[in-house]
């Protein structure tokens, strides 16, 4: 079978590799984009089953980027996770309205974070 493929849109190498490890130990295959620009290239090239997106982005707001997504019709049904230091309650809010299907709070706790994924994924099954 193969493994639901995870996309970090992520500019933080230390968050890239504490997620792709926590991705991995969960079989899922994480792949990557630093900044805005590569991550709607790279969810087309890629079409991942998921995406988790950091907000604090280079070259793109991470909300710009999810709003994006959601209004591309190829990648629109992908679920996104919103993964942030940011202020919960202003982000939160703001990530569901534009479309966010999960929301995890940095410091990242990886079984909030894998129970979020699993969630999304169900959903989409």
């Amino acid at each position: 079978m193969m493994k639901p493929k995870v996309l970090v849109i992520d500019d933080g190498v230390d968050s890239w590799h504490l997620l792709s490890t926590a991705l991995k130990s969960h079989d899922y295959y994480p792949v990557w984009a630093a900044d805005g620009m590569q991550a709607i290239s790279a969810a087309r090239h890629q079409q991942p089953e998921a995406i988790l997106l950091d907000l604090g982005l280079p070259g793109g707001d991470g909300f710009y980027v999810l709003e994006r997504l959601k209004s591309n019709t190829m990648l629109s049904a992908i679920p996104v996770i919103v993964v942030t230091g940011r202020d919960r309650k202003e982000a939160e809010e703001r990530a569901q309205r534009l479309g966010a299907a999960g929301y995890v709070q940095k410091p990242i706790n990886v079984d909030e974070l894998i129970t979020s994924l699993q969630q999304v994924l169900a959903r989409q099954s």
